[in-house]
């Protein structure tokens, strides 16, 4: 089951760690909803979802401020033997001593941030989200083509890596090269980036392997892409039927999610990139609501209608 160290929400959200002796590298997050302990602080805890994320804010502080000593004793060695994956603050609110001191006993890190906990714990939720959603690596290359992530796949050699280097040359951006890690991030959308080893590299046959940000500069580099279009790359056979009318989109599935695919035969003489150009420019007017195939079929069917009036 995938997980996110604490150590990493508190490197990317910049937090603020009040317990400093609890190795965060150590605790994992599994979840990627959270909880507001309100009813916790008030002694129920049946039904406490623990394994989330707590997200402390104004309302749970204030009703924590009234409460007397020995009831916060109580409320907090019980709340903090629930191993819990982090407590955290938000509005810059600061816990009491009592409950440093029990989450320090029972190896919880508490942790504060300056953000609002409305704002934070969606934005939370969503970061969390991609963190940890169902992830596979598929051998292609991934590029960003007018906005359209274009997943482009094919056999060892085919020249997947030149056309991409193509596509960058023509001002289009780069996200990995050979392994493309996708992530299922909901039922409608597929994410995918490059692993951290090879961000940014390209191996070119011939040449070995140049680096893209550095060559191009940032622009032509990006982080991470929703996958729109899949085009696969395969030697041009001339005994089998290619599609040259488009009317019915033809379909790949990476975990569950189905995006559309396009099979471009290659053979000498071809320009792969402005082919995958021009398959995204199409997709993209597709989602918009024109056909071009649909158009043409039209354009026949008023023809042929027209000769029998």
């Amino acid at each position: 089951m995938e997980a996110v160290k604490v150590a990493k929400v508190v490197e990317n959200y910049h937090l603020k760690n009040l317990t400093p002796d609890i190795d965060l590298n150590r605790a994992e997050i599994r979840l990627p909803d959270i909880n507001r302990p309100a009813l916790q602080m008030t002694g129920y805890f049946e039904h406490f979802a623990s394994d989330r994320v707590q997200l402390v804010g104004f309302v749970e502080y204030t009703y924590l401020q009234g409460m007397d000593e020995e009831r916060k004793r109580e409320i907090y060695e019980r709340f903090t033997k629930e191993n819990l994956p982090c407590v955290i603050f938000c509005r810059d609110l600061q816990p009491d001593e009592l409950l440093l001191e029990a989450a320090n006993r029972n190896n919880v890190p508490i942790l504060v941030t300056t953000k609002d906990t409305s704002s934070f714990m969606a934005e939370l939720i969503r970061w969390l989200n991609v963190q940890l959603a169902p992830c596979i690596s598929v051998h292609g290359v991934l590029v960003d083509v007018y906005g359209e992530g274009v997943l482009i796949m094919g056999e060892s050699g085919i020249g997947k890596s030149e056309t991409a280097l193509e596509l960058i040359k023509r001002g289009h951006r780069l996200v990995s090269d050979d392994v493309v890690e996708i992530r299922r991030v909901s039922d409608d959308t597929l994410v995918g980036k490059a692993p951290d080893i090879t961000r940014h590299f390209i191996e070119l046959r011939g040449i070995g392997i140049i680096d893209i940000k550095t060559l191009f500069g940032i622009q032509s580099v990006k982080e991470t892409q929703g996958l729109d279009l899949c085009i696969q790359l395969e030697h041009w056979n001339k005994e089998k039927e290619y599609d040259r009318l488009g009317l019915e989109d033809q379909y790949t599935e990476f975990l569950g999610n189905k995006i559309v695919c396009h099979k471009i035969p290659i053979r000498p003489g071809r320009n792969v990139a402005i082919i995958v150009e021009s398959a995204a420019i199409n997709h993209r007017q597709k989602k918009m609501g024109y056909n071009a195939a649909q158009e043409l079929y039209n354009r026949v069917q008023q023809s042929i209608a027209k000769q029998f009036e």
